[in-house]
């Protein structure tokens, strides 16, 4: 009798232990498979001549704008970064050129969801034109097929803070900062009759949105090239600002 129901105990042991087995390897999950399905996943395309000729500025600041959307909802593309950049070596025909500050910040391909090929970026403090970026303008529309440009500021821009606290750049040695700080003073100039502070939000806000329409205003004056293409309607060229704290990009 007692043999009996020592094998019984242990048959039901065994059984449970099996049984526990089994829901244990039904909840681990397979690294390898998740790799596998995330790549299934993964855009692995660029943009190719043909969709960059195709597309038109308002589609492609559509496109911006949707992609700013999933930036904001934290639900950016997957891409194969890999298979992107092997074909990107091949060419490239992005669809934009974003004028951005540099700020460390502001990711400018992911605020918009955007991969390798996609856009060309350039930045500089303040995000101010100067001859060079002004070239790179050029290069990315009447070269490279661009259709769009856009000066994208940035609230809480530390830049569009130290020229509106007049900060003396010079006295302190950076004589080249001083010059790019110099190049945000005509915006404040409209405002005399106002306490310039950067603790006044509401102010600093303005500057920075004025700040970006005078770089637009700024790139058609110095550029006959590009603003002849925009008169032309060949590109557009706009202002945005991005929004730190929620991420949602303001076009102007």
């Amino acid at each position: 009798m007692k043999k009996t129901i020592r094998i019984m105990m242990s048959a039901l042991l065994m059984s449970s232990l099996i049984a526990c087995n089994h829901k244990a390897e039904e909840t681990v999950e397979n690294p390898t498979s998740n790799k596998l399905q995330e790549m299934e996943t993964s855009v692995t395309s660029i943009l190719t001549a043909e969709e960059q000729a195709n597309m038109t500025a308002d589609e492609i600041i559509e496109r911006l704008k949707k992609g700013n959307q999933n930036f904001v909802n934290n639900n950016l593309t997957t891409r194969d970064h890999s298979e992107q950049r092997r074909l990107a070596a091949i060419g490239q025909y992005p669809k934009a050129i974003v004028l951005s500050c540099v700020d460390s910040r502001v990711p400018v391909e992911d605020v918009f969801d955007l991969g390798i090929g996609d856009i060309f970026v350039a930045r500089v403090a303040g995000n101010i034109e100067n001859a060079d970026i002004v070239g790179s303008m050029e290069f990315a529309t009447a070269v490279a097929g661009s259709k769009v440009i856009v000066v994208m500021g940035h609230t809480s821009c530390g830049a569009v803070h130290h020229a509106i606290n007049n900060t003396d750049a010079a006295g302190l040695g950076m004589v080249n900062l001083q010059n790019l700080l110099n190049e945000i003073r005509p915006v404040l100039d409209a405002h005399k009759n106002v306490v310039h502070s950067s603790k006044n939000t509401e102010f600093a806000n303005m500057i920075i949105d004025e700040n970006v329409a005078k770089t637009v205003a700024d790139i058609k004056e110095v550029s006959p090239t590009l603003n002849k293409m925009h008169d032309d309607r060949k590109i557009k060229i706009i202002g945005a600002v991005y929004n730190m704290e929620t991420g949602k990009v303001v076009f102007k």
